[in-house]
C-alpha cells in the first residue's frame, strides 16, 4: 500500500474517532490552496462524506458590538452540558490568521475553547470570501464526520459573508441590539429577509425593557416581509449571552425549526439546493481563474483594457473580444 494511502487511512480513522489532533490536521488540509493538498483533501472528504450531514448547522450573524462571541460561548457551553458536541467555525474574509489568532479565539470564547466537547476554529486566511467559504464548508464536513452534532458558523466579517453563511446552514439567526437609536441600525433589509430567527441580545440589567421594546419593533418589521418559508414564521426573542437568559428558548426554536423543516421535506431540499449553488459558485471561480491564468489571455487583456481606459470601446465589447466573440 502506498505511504499516502496509509496516512490517509490513519487520518480518516482519527477524524472518525474524534481525535482533536487529527481533526485539526484534516481541517488544515482542506484549508490549503496547494494543488497536492487539494487533491488529498478531496480523497479524505470523499471517504468522510457518508458520515456527514447529521448536525444542526446554525448560522449566527449580527451587527458589530452585538456580542456574538459571548452569546456563542454561552450557547455552546449550555449545549455541551446537555451532551452535545459543538463546533464553531468563523467566516471572516478579512482574516490574516497567524499562529497567535488561536489564542485570540480562546479569549473570544474562553469557555468553549477549553471545553473537551467543543472545537473552535478561527477563520482560514484564504484571502477571498470564496476561499474562506470553501474552507469553512469542507471543515464543517470534517467536524460532522468527527461526531459534532451542532456546527455553529459565525460571520465575523461584514458584507457578503452573511449571504455566504446563509447558503451553508439549516437555520440562520440574526442577533440584534436595543437602545441604539433606529432599531434597524446597521442591518441590511436583505439580511432580515432571509433570517429564520431574530434575537435581541444583551437583554440584561437596565437594558431588559429596551430589549423587549426592540423585539416588538422587529416583530412588526418582519410582518412587512414575506416569510422565508411557508412552514416557518421567524420568531423574535430577547436573550443575554452574559447571564444566559433566553439561551434555552433560543435553542428550543432551533430544534422546532429543524423538526418542522424535516417533516415538510424543506430541510433536505434546502441542503440539495445549497450543494448545487455551491457547485456553480466553484465552477465559476475555477473557470475565471483558469481564464485569467492563460498567458495569451493576459497579453490580449492588457491591450483590451487600454482601449477601455482610452474610451475607444465599451466594457461589454471588451469582454466579447476577450472571449473571442467579437472582432
Amino acid at each position: 500500500m502506498h505511504e499516502d494511502e496509509i496516512h490517509d487511512d490513519a487520518l480518516v480513522a482519527g477524524v472518525r474517532e474524534g481525535d482533536r489532533a487529527m481533526i485539526g490536521r484534516a481541517i488544515t488540509l482542506v484549508e490549503s490552496t496547494r494543488p497536492e493538498h487539494r487533491a488529498r483533501a478531496g480523497r479524505i472528504l470523499e471517504r468522510l462524506l457518508p458520515h456527514t450531514g447529521g448536525a444542526h448547522r446554525v448560522g449566527i450573524t449580527g451587527v458589530p458590538g452585538v456580542g456574538k462571541s459571548t452569546f456563542i460561548d454561552r450557547l455552546g457551553t449550555t449545549l455541551t452540558a446537555q451532551g452535545h458536541r459543538v463546533a464553531v467555525l468563523a467566516v471572516d474574509p478579512s482574516s490574516t490568521r497567524s499562529g497567535g489568532s488561536i489564542l485570540a479565539d480562546k479569549t473570544r470564547m474562553p469557555n468553549l475553547a477549553v471545553d473537551d466537547h467543543a472545537f473552535v476554529r478561527p477563520s482560514p486566511s484564504a484571502g477571498t470570501l470564496g476561499g474562506v467559504a470553501r474552507a469553512t464548508r469542507e471543515a464543517m464536513l470534517v467536524l460532522e464526520a468527527a461526531g459534532h452534532d451542532v456546527v455553529i458558523v459565525e460571520t465575523v466579517g461584514v458584507g457578503q459573508s452573511e449571504t455566504v453563511v446563509h447558503g451553508m446552514v439549516d437555520i440562520f439567526a440574526v442577533l440584534m441590539l436595543a437602545g441604539a437609536g433606529d432599531e434597524l441600525q446597521g442591518i441590511k433589509k436583505g439580511v432580515l429577509e432571509f433570517a429564520d430567527l431574530l434575537a435581541v441580545n444583551k437583554a440584561d440589567g437596565d437594558n431588559v425593557e429596551r430589549a423587549a421594546r426592540a423585539a416588538g419593533d422587529y416583530r412588526r418589521a418582519l410582518h412587512l416581509l414575506r416569510p422565508v418559508s411557508p412552514n416557518w414564521s421567524p420568531p423574535v426573542l430577547t436573550c443575554s449571552g452574559l447571564t444566559g437568559d433566553g439561551i434555552d428558548e433560543f435553542w428550543r426554536h432551533v430544534e422546532s425549526h429543524r423538526s418542522k423543516m424535516t417533516e415538510s421535506g424543506e430541510r433536505a431540499t434546502r441542503r440539495r439546493e445549497q450543494q448545487l449553488q455551491w457547485m456553480d459558485t466553484l465552477l465559476t471561480e475555477r473557470l475565471v481563474a483558469r481564464f485569467r491564468a492563460d498567458p495569451a489571455v493576459g497579453e490580449h487583456r492588457a491591450r483590451i483594457e487600454a482601449a477601455v481606459l482610452a474610451g475607444e470601446i465599451t466594457p461589454s465589447i471588451a469582454v466579447d473580444r476577450l472571449l473571442g466573440e467579437g472582432d
